[in-house]
C-alpha cells in the first residue's frame, strides 16, 4: 500500500531537475501513504515525471523500490496497492524466460505488461490497485485502477498539464495548478455525503472509476476503457445463475473465500483483522484462523455510550475463535478529538460519520501490525444492508396499494405537525419509539414513490441539494437515474444490490477505509471483494442471498460452521457514533460557528436558511437532522483546511 502521483508537461519546457523536484514536492503530501521511502522517475524530453512513496509489505528491499523500469527498458511504472495472485503470475514469467531480481508484486506488474501487453497483464491481476505506467516506446502514460475501486486515482487536465495521483492533496502541490471548486460535485456531495465518481471537488479532476484504464499520449490525446465491468459480471451471472443444492452452495462459497483469504494473508509484515463481531468481519477472521497455525491478531474499539458498543460481540467471537484480541473501549472525548483532523485525512469533502471510529480502530490496529483485513463488501455482495428488505418489502406492499389512496395517505399523515404527533402517541398506552411524529412524516414522503424513487430517497441525504448550492447543479446522468436500469435488471433487489456496488462501496464504504487507514500508514485488505467472489455472487438466485426475512444468507452459512449462530445472529448496528448527542452537546460550539449565519452568507456556497432551520430543529430535539448537518459541517471543516486559493466561482 503506497501512495503515487506524477504529471506530464505537454510544452515539454522543464529541465529534468525542475521535473523531479514538482514530483517529490508532489509525493512528499502522503508520506502517510509510504513512510518507508520514496522515489522519482522523469524524462524530461517526453515531459513525464513519475514519483512514488513506499509503504513496504511485500519484498522489504530496494528490489522493491519504485518507480520500477521493466528488465527489457520499456515500461516504468508508479504503483499502490498488492497483487495476490503474483506467485502464480511470477512462475508464469519465469516458465517465459524472465528472471527476477527480487519477489515484489510490481516487477510482477512490469514484467507482466512486457509480456502480455498493458490489458492483458490488468486482466490477469487479481488483487487491489491503482498504477501509473509510462510506456517508453510509444509515448504514453496508462492510469488504471482495480475491478471494485478499492484504491485511489485522481487524475485531470489542466491547461498544458496532465496531473495524477492517489490523492487530491498531491495534485494541490503542483504550482502550475489553480484549483477551482466544482459547485455540482458540492450538490452531489450533499445527497450522498461523498462525491460520486467521475467527479472530484475541483473542476477538470477526475476519479477514475473501477475497473477503468485511461490512456494519455505526450500530446495530450485521451483514450479510456473498461478491461473489467460490474455490468458484464451482472449479466454473465443472471445469464448463469448457480443450480446447486444448499450445502453445495455453502461448500462452494466457502472455498472462494477460503482461498482469497489465504491470498490476502500473503505479506513479509505482521497481518491482523479489524473484528467487529458482525457477519463479514467474523466470516474473514474465522476463515483467517482456520488456515493459520497460531492464533490471528484482532482489534476492535468500542465507545462507552450504551447503543454504540459492539466490543463485547468482537470479544465473543474472538474468543470462540481463539484469536489474540485487542480491544479499546474510548470515551466520547477520544472520538472529539479526532474531528479536527479530518480534513486532513479527507482530501476532499466526505461525511459518512463512521470515518471516526475507522480511524480510531486502524490507529489502535497499526500500534501492533501493518497489514489488517476488513469485511467490507459483504452487505453489497450478499444483500447485507437494512434497505435492502425495507425496500423490497415496502416496494411490494406499496404497489398492492392505489396512488390516489397513498396521496391521500400521505396528506393525512402531514395534516398534523411532528410535535402535535409526538403529543398523541405519548397520551396513547403501550411503548413506541422516539420521535413518532418524525417518522410519521418520513413515511409520507416514500408513499408516493415508486421503487426506484424510494431507493434514491434511502441513500440520500439533502433530498433537493440543487436547491441548496447556489450555482449548483445536481448531475443525474448517473445510474442512480438510469430509466434504463429497471429493463436491465427486473429484481429490485438485484438493482439495489448492482447500485451500491457501483456507487456507495467504492465512492464511500472503500475511500473511508483508505484514508482511515493510511493516515496511519496501514494496509487495508478486503478480501470479500477478490473479483472471483463478486462473480460468483452474482450468480446466486434471491432465496441464498435473503431468506426469512435476513440478508446475506449464504454468507451467514458458511459463517456459522465456525462460529454459533447466538453470537451472531442479532440486529445490524453499524458502525455508528452518538452523532445526534455530541451536536447538540460538546461539539456545539465548534458546529456552531461553522453553521454562522453571516459565514454562510458571505461565502456564496449554500443557501444558510433551510441549514440554520435544521440546525434549530435538532438542538430543541423535534428533529434528528445529525446527518444533513454533518454534511454541512464537513464541507465546511474542508474548506476551513483546503479554502484558501481556492477558486469559488
Amino acid at each position: 500500500m503506497c501512495g503515487l502521483t506524477g504529471f506530464i508537461d505537454l510544452d515539454r519546457a522543464a529541465s529534468a531537475e525542475t521535473l523531479a523536484a514538482m514530483a517529490r514536492r508532489m509525493a512528499d503530501t502522503m508520506v502517510a501513504r509510504g513512510p518507508d521511502g520514496s522515489g522519482v522517475w522523469v524524462d524530461a524530453e517526453a515531459g513525464i515525471a513519475l514519483a512514488h512513496r513506499r509503504l513496504a509489505i511485500l519484498d522489504l528491499s530496494a528490489a522493491g523500490h519504485q518507480p520500477m523500469i521493466s528488465s527489457c527498458g520499456r515500461f516504468v511504472v508508479s504503483y499502490n496497492g498488492e497483487i495476490y495472485n503474483a506467485p502464480a503470475l511470477k512462475s508464469e514469467l519465469e516458465r517465459a524466460g524472465h528472471t527476477f531480481r527480487g519477489h515484489s508484486d510490481t516487477e510482477v506488474i512490469i514484467e507482466g505488461a512486457a509480456l502480455w501487453g498493458v490489458r492483458g497483464m490488468l486482466e490477469r491481476i487479481r488483487g487491489m490497485f491503482a498504477l501509473a505506467l509510462w510506456d517508453r516506446a510509444r509515448h504514453e502514460l496508462v492510469l488504471a485502477r482495480d475491478r471494485l475501486g478499492i484504491k485511489p486515482l485522481y487524475w485531470g487536465i489542466a491547461g498544458r498539464l496532465v496531473l495524477f495521483g492517489s490523492q487530491l492533496g498531491a495534485l494541490r502541490a503542483h504550482d502550475g495548478w489553480r484549483p477551482r471548486l466544482n459547485r455540482d460535485a458540492v450538490t452531489s456531495f450533499l445527497r450522498h455525503n461523498y462525491v460520486p465518481a467521475p467527479q472530484s471537488i475541483y473542476q477538470g479532476i477526475s476519479k477514475l472509476e473501477p475497473g477503468r484504464m485511461v490512456t494519455l499520449s505526450r500530446d495530450g490525446t485521451v483514450r479510456t476503457e473498461r478491461f473489467w465491468s460490474l455490468d458484464d459480471a451482472v449479466a454473465a451471472g443472471r445469464a448463469n445463475p448457480l443450480h446447486c443444492s444448499d450445502g453445495e452452495a455453502i461448500d462452494q462459497l466457502e472455498e472462494l473465500l477460503s482461498d482469497s483469504v489465504a491470498g490476502h494473508m500473503l505479506s513479509d509484515v505482521p497481518v491482523g483483522a479489524f473484528l467487529s463481531g458482525g457477519i463479514d468481519s467474523s466470516a474473514v477472521v474465522a476463515l483467517m484462523q482456520a488456515g493459520s497455525t497460531r492464533p490471528v491478531r484482532t482489534f476492535t474499539i468500542g465507545f462507552d455510550e450504551a447503543g454504540y458498543n459492539e466490543a463485547d460481540h468482537a470479544k465473543a467471537v474472538a474468543r470462540h475463535l481463539g484469536t489474540d484480541h485487542c480491544e479499546l473501549i474510548l470515551s466520547a472525548d477520544a472520538g472529539l478529538d479526532v474531528i479536527p483532523s479530518l480534513p486532513d485525512f479527507y482530501d476532499e469533502p466526505f461525511a459518512d460519520s463512521s470515518q471516526i471510529p475507522t480511524y480510531m480502530v486502524s490507529k489502535l490496529t497499526r500500534e501492533h501490525v501493518t497489514v489488517a483485513l476488513s469485511g467490507d463488501g459483504g452487505d453489497e455482495l450478499f444483500a447485507g444492508y437494512n434497505r435492502h428488505l425495507q425496500a423490497a418489502q415496502w416496494g411490494h406492499r406499496l404497489g398492492r396499494v392505489p396512488m390516489s389512496a397513498r396521496r391521500l395517505s400521505a396528506w393525512g399523515l402531514t395534516r398534523l405537525s411532528q410535535q402535535t404527533w409526538d403529543r398523541v402517541f405519548a397520551r396513547l398506552p403501550g411503548r413506541w419509539p422516539p420521535q413518532p411524529g418524525d417518522k410519521l412524516h418520513k413515511l409520507a414522503g416514500v408513499l408516493t414513490e415508486d421503487a426506484d424513487s424510494l431507493y434514491r430517497r434511502l441513500v440520500s441525504h439533502w433530498t433537493d441539494p440543487a436547491a441548496l448550492v447556489r450555482g449548483g447543479t445536481e448531475p443525474k446522468d448517473g445510474p442512480l437515474w438510469d430509466p434504463a436500469l429497471a429493463a436491465a435488471l427486473p429484481s429490485q433487489l438485484d438493482r439495489m444490490q448492482y447500485l451500491d456496488t457501483l456507487t456507495y462501496l467504492p465512492d464511500d464504504i472503500l475511500c473511508k477505509v483508505d484514508r482511515a487507514s493510511m493516515a496511519v500508514s496501514l494496509e487495508s485488505r478486503v478480501p470479500l471483494l477478490d473479483h472471483r467472489v463478486v462473480e460468483f455472487a452474482w450468480r446466486l438466485p434471491a432465496h441464498l442471498r435473503v431468506r426469512h426475512g435476513h440478508g446475506k444468507w449464504l454468507l451467514r452459512q458458511v459463517l456459522y460452521r465456525h462460529v454459533p449462530r447466538e453470537l451472531i445472529d442479532r440486529p445490524k448496528m453499524g458502525f455508528s457514533i452518538p452523532l445526534d448527542s455530541w451536536l447538540r452537546g460538546k461539539l456545539r460550539p465548534w458546529a456552531e460557528a461553522l453553521l454562522d449565519q453571516k459565514r454562510l452568507s458571505e461565502q456564496g456556497l449554500l443557501d444558510p436558511a433551510p441549514i440554520r432551520a435544521c440546525w434549530a430543529e435538532h438542538l430543541s430535539g423535534k428533529r434528528n437532522w445529525q446527518y444533513l448537518l454533518w454534511d454541512v459541517l464537513m464541507l465546511q471543516a474542508w474548506l476551513d483546511r483546503h479554502g484558501t486559493g481556492l477558486a469559488m466561482e
